[in-house]
């Protein structure tokens, strides 16, 4: 199990009881007691830092090392029923975005999302989950034959934003992004996204116009990441939690300006700390939304979308 710095206190007293356990076991002492006020403390420790989070803080927990990706969730949603689709019958597959059709129960979904890697070798192979121009237009494709077919489509975001690379631009990078966000608000099926780490930058909006947008608790989706923006004000990448703080990118800020439907509480200290408890909750929360959302025609869902979509940022000086 891997810790970051504010979750230290936690690891201490894990390892004082885990010793206390050991003596328990090796010797004839009674540690019962001391056990059980090690256990409270620990509870009411983990209480008081998970209550308290700052900005920043969530920032890092939404890049856990240990976090569920993408395909995590799909395999966990649809078992051995997710069938991978490749390619963007333009230039090439891009393994940063991922896509198919997989069932949750009797429903069939297109499952589309941005997949990072677990080790050195496979995030390279996944290019840190940032996704290449090819990468938007495999989204596209797929969500256009979900809606040939009458089929329910849900994006998961995770990306620390597009790839930035010349060979990006040169394949038209922000053409595709802006193709998907046009195309996304008049597609004819629901669409429900759910961001379940890193929603940065127009990496994210490429798949992130819904008719619900789902956050887990300890995300973050904002035009910039934290480091960045501190580049840029202050020359120097020592004002991200600062930054973090301004940019209002955590989950409660979203819901605040209404720029996402529902913040997905997730288990205590994190989707990492319970994976199966946190599948749990986003399986429930999309049977959940989807309940709601098939009851409406085609042209309803396209009108409420737009509607939705439209009135985000008009303000009333």
């Amino acid at each position: 199990m891997e810790y970051l710095d504010f979750e230290l206190p936690i690891k201490e007293l894990e390892e004082q009881l885990d010793k206390c356990m050991i003596i328990g076991e090796e010797s004839d002492v009674d540690v019962t007691e001391t056990c059980k006020q090690i256990e409270k403390k620990l509870t009411e420790t983990r209480k008081d830092i998970y209550k308290n989070l700052t900005a920043w803080q969530r920032v890092q927990l939404s890049r856990h090392p240990n976090r569920p990706y993408t395909l995590d969730y799909i395999n966990a949603l649809c078992g051995d029923t997710f069938l991978e689709m490749h390619g963007d019958r333009n230039v090439k597959d891009d393994k940063a975005m991922i896509g198919g059709l997989g069932k949750i129960g009797d429903q069939s979904y297109m499952f589309i999302g941005q997949q990072k890697g677990y080790n050195t070798k496979t995030r390279q192979y996944r290019n840190f989950g940032m996704a290449n121009p090819e990468g938007y237009r495999k989204a596209l494709r797929l969500m256009k034959s979900a809606e040939k077919f009458g089929i329910p489509v849900i994006c998961f975001i995770d990306t620390p934003g597009a790839y930035p690379g010349i060979e990006a631009e040169e394949r038209g990078q922000g053409e595709a992004i802006a193709r998907n966000i046009l195309e996304m608000t008049r597609l004819k099926v629901p669409i429900i996204c759910v961001i379940i780490g890193e929603g940065a930058s127009g990496g994210a909006l490429g798949i992130g116009v819904g008719d619900r947008v789902l956050m887990l608790e300890n995300t973050w989706y904002s035009v910039i990441s934290p480091e960045s923006c501190s580049s840029i004000l202050w020359r120097s990448w020592e004002y991200k939690e600062l930054a973090a703080d301004a940019l209002k990118l955590t989950a409660t800020d979203m819901k605040k300006l209404k720029l996402i439907d529902e913040i997905v509480r997730e288990p205590e200290g994190g989707a990492h700390s319970n994976r199966d408890k946190t599948f749990q909750i986003v399986k429930n929360k999309i049977n959940a939304h989807f309940a709601a959302l098939e009851k409406l025609s085609p042209k309803e869902l396209v009108n409420q979308r737009m509607e939705k979509y439209g009135a985000m940022g008009v303000f009333n000086g």
